[in-house]
């Protein structure tokens, strides 16, 4: 990895004529800002389709994309849909938040028109290899999609238990039967696939690269643990055994059960890692750089027995370790990855991470709270990536103000900040991040804007108010710009020129990947 800079923007975040941030113009904007300001990553996170909740970290597949980045824009530009069409589809009223309730009873009807129309030209054989190409696992997850609509949005495992357990004949009469809302959810993939495609290939014309999330766990509602039970802790009945959680700690005094599923790291390790390494393959296809989540579960992980309703008869358990790392670095060569390693560490967790080779993550809110804390600059090492916050802290300029005088004293005292008002002491912390050995510097674009606690993504344990805040329209400004591209300068984070060659070699890199692949 090479030292350099970049921002975290979710996709959703974007400003947008419709909603919620999508595979736009603006997405092309934000990238020729990026160009300007100096900057080599776009970090996004994760694109799967959201459920309850809205978490990008919840999906209800670990493959599919969110058809709510998909721009109307650009299919009124084909000719399957129209201005009026789009216009008169309501999205919310307020430009500064994405109004989930409305994306969902209103996003998919105006797709449908779309896909009407493209149906309706008769020239599908685009859509049908696509299909084809993307057999492993776009066919579960567009019947399981079709079977959860006719089952009221009941989880998977609140289905009859022909189709909760697969029986071949009942899976084949729900194709028959849902053939129509089948195609349709493909048409949607296909879509979110074509079109990213595009903003990928713009951003690496502009020398930006992306940085996707890989969350640990799957949702227990999904297409992933309802098409490979045999990926996860599960009975002859497709009953999981165990969920996941963490134990109880001085926070929690009967630990947290988060009631994912648990992955048999045995059945895995027989079978080759084969669903890990398709789903790292399909990353792969969206982002440049994976950063995987809650890294430290590879090593250890805690199992909750699913009857329990508590976290207190956990146990745990020891993960994959360099096993599976091991056997995706034999697929795929180098691991372009990003190691999400905050959290309590152990020896196995820290004995991974120096293993694996991939960097971890150092956050400078942590540091500043901490008298002798691993996340200050002079603890950091150059293989790394420092971040100001992440999507799950508050915004700096709030965090600011909400810690105590101490640390806010030691915090100025530390990077010797002058600033006595809360703007400039932002500014000075972004510019610690710039100065660390860390190869990558990522810094959350609220931080750039100093805004407040009403521009924070997400608030951990909490349900309400999450995922939703976004860009204004036009409000990055070339004057940010080049106050970004300044400090790339000084701190020698400009991204290195990418030739025509580089991307040859790249291309062929794919070549080889993908016909390993087949």
């Amino acid at each position: 990895m090479n030292r350099e800079s970049g921002v975290l923007l979710p996709v959703f975040s974007l400003s947008s004529k419709f909603g919620i941030g999508c595979f736009s113009k603006e997405a092309e904007k934000f990238i020729d800002f990026l160009y300007k300001a100096g900057q080599g990553y776009w970090q996004v996170l994760p694109f799967g389709p959201t459920g309850f909740g809205n978490s990008p970290y919840q999906p209800f597949s670990a493959f599919a994309g969110n058809p709510y980045f998909i721009s109307p824009e650009v299919l009124i530009e084909e000719g399957l849909l129209t201005w009026d069409e789009a216009n008169a589809t309501f999205f919310g009223n307020d430009q500064e938040r994405v109004d989930y309730g409305s994306m969902y009873e209103n996003r998919t009807p105006l797709l449908k028109k779309a896909y009407d129309r493209f149906i309706a030209k008769k020239d599908r054989k685009d859509l049908d290899k696509y299909i084809k190409d993307n057999s492993y696992w776009l066919r579960d997850y567009c019947l399981y999609v079709a079977i959860k609509a006719s089952e009221e949005g009941k989880s998977w495992m609140e289905w009859p238990k022909e189709l909760r357990t697969r029986d071949r004949m009942a899976l084949e009469k729900a194709e028959k039967e849902f053939k129509e809302e089948i195609d349709f959810t493909a048409f949607m993939q296909f879509k979110f696939d074509e079109q990213w495609k595009r903003i990928l290939k713009y951003a690496h014309e502009k020398n930006v690269k992306i940085i996707g999330d890989l969350p640990f766990y799957v949702a227990m509602d999904s297409a992933d643990s309802w098409s490979h039970p045999e990926v996860f802790m599960m009975d002859k009945d497709f009953v999981p055994e165990v969920v996941a959680g963490c134990p109880p700690d001085a926070f929690s005094a009967t630990g947290q059960r988060w009631g994912n599923p648990v992955y048999d790291w045995a059945q895995n390790k027989k079978d080759g890692y084969s669903w890990w390494i398709e789903r790292i393959k399909r990353n792969y296809q969206w982002y440049d750089c994976i950063r995987i989540d809650h890294f430290h579960g590879f090593a250890e992980f805690y199992a909750i027995p699913y009857e329990d309703e508590d976290a207190l008869g956990g146990k745990l358990m020891k993960g994959p370790g360099m096993d599976l790392f091991n056997a995706l670095k034999k697929y795929f060569g180098e691991l372009n990855m990003i190691a999400e390693d905050l959290g309590t560490t152990t020896e196995e967790n820290v004995r991974l991470l120096e293993d694996s080779g991939l960097p971890g993550m150092k956050v400078l809110q942590f540091g500043f709270t901490s008298w002798d804390s691993c996340y200050v600059n002079h603890r950091h090492v150059k293989n790394s990536v420092v971040y100001t916050g992440t999507h799950d802290n508050t915004p700096t300029y709030a965090w600011v103000q909400e810690i105590n005088d101490g640390e806010r004293a030691f915090t100025r005292r530390y990077i010797n900040s002058p600033n006595t008002n809360y703007g400039g002491l932002v500014w000075d912390i972004i510019r610690e991040a710039y100065r660390s050995v860390a190869d990558l510097c990522i810094i959350p674009i609220q931080d750039y804007l100093c805004k407040g606690r009403e521009a924070r993504i997400n608030t951990p344990g909490t349900a309400e108010g999450n995922w939703q805040w976004r860009l204004v329209p036009n409000f990055l400004s070339d004057d940010l710009a080049r106050s970004m591209r300044e400090l790339s300068e000084t701190y020698s984070r400009i991204p290195k020129v990418v030739t025509k060659k580089d991307i040859e070699e790249d291309k062929e890199a794919d070549d080889t990947v993908e016909a390993a692949s087949e």
